[in-house]
């Protein structure tokens, strides 16, 4: 296969998400409209000063929905990657992934061509959620809005590859919503999105260890950091690790000659 061949795929792939994604506009509105409504409960039952500092103009003391702004774009990210891996299951049974996975062109490129697209379209939402948040008072600096961009990237592949990794062992949709709401909940709650984690730490040691092992948690501090111009190196290395851990067991998944396909298939 030509190099023309693998981007004509990748810009398919690319273009269909896009598409699928203008013309179900409740999905766009849902998206935006739950960590809004977070954003507002938990500013008006929550509004108070943290001692922790993330990069200036907040050396200090940040208000409360400066410091939750970044896990919520995390839950955006988290939930597209769920959303997007559950059109999956249904693609690969009866939609375009059923031919695509049967093309000339390796299952790791189109995987990753799909994850791609999914991650575009959740940054996309992470930048109008960002834009809307500055109703409340949350002004970040204007490069952080730019520096920020590798961050959602990299966390919204990470958290997508999980969600593939999950649709290569589920084979219902029903069975799916259910794995959702298993992995979504433990990994938002069990993590720095709503709580910093030295006050994690005081109220529970176990659970302090438990957000630091979540990879969340780390998607959520690379994005906090880097909205204001910082690199978390710990975060990143975090991160990137998970997301080459996922990929690959994702991959794996869907071989159909060694993954949870084949087993199916054999069953």
């Amino acid at each position: 296969m030509s190099p023309a061949a693998w981007l004509r795929c990748l810009e398919g792939i690319v273009r269909r998400e896009a598409l699928r994604f203008l013309h179900q506009r409740g999905r766009f509105f849902s998206a935006l409209v739950r960590p809004l409504v977070w954003l507002a409960i938990f500013a008006a039952g929550f509004r108070f000063v943290l001692g922790v500092s993330i990069g200036p103009p907040y050396e200090t003391y940040v208000l409360y929905e400066v410091y939750i702004v970044p896990g919520l774009a995390g839950m955006v990210l988290l939930f597209q990657g769920m959303q997007s891996s559950l059109s999956m299951v249904y693609d690969r049974e009866m939609g375009s992934m059923r031919v695509l996975l049967t093309s000339p062109l390796p299952r790791w490129w189109l995987l990753f061509s799909r994850l791609l697209a999914a991650v575009l379209v959740g940054t996309a939402q992470v930048y109008v959620f960002l834009l809307i948040a500055r109703f409340w008072e949350v002004e970040p600096p204007a490069i952080g809005y730019l520096a920020v961009l590798p961050a959602l990237l990299l966390a919204g592949m990470m958290l997508g590859a999980l969600g593939l990794l999950l649709s290569s062992w589920i084979r219902q949709l029903e069975n799916f919503a259910g794995v959702m709401n298993f992995v979504i909940f433990p990994m938002f709650f069990a993590s720095s999105a709503l709580y910093p984690l030295w006050r994690v730490r005081e109220a529970s040691l176990p659970l302090y260890w438990v957000c630091q092992a979540n990879p969340f948690t780390h998607a959520v501090e690379l994005i906090r950091f880097a909205l204001y111009g910082q690199f978390e190196p710990v975060s990143f290395c975090a991160v990137a690790f998970a997301l080459l851990v996922f990929g690959a067991f994702a991959v794996l998944g869907y071989d159909p000659q060694r993954g949870m396909l084949a087993r199916r298939a054999g069953g």
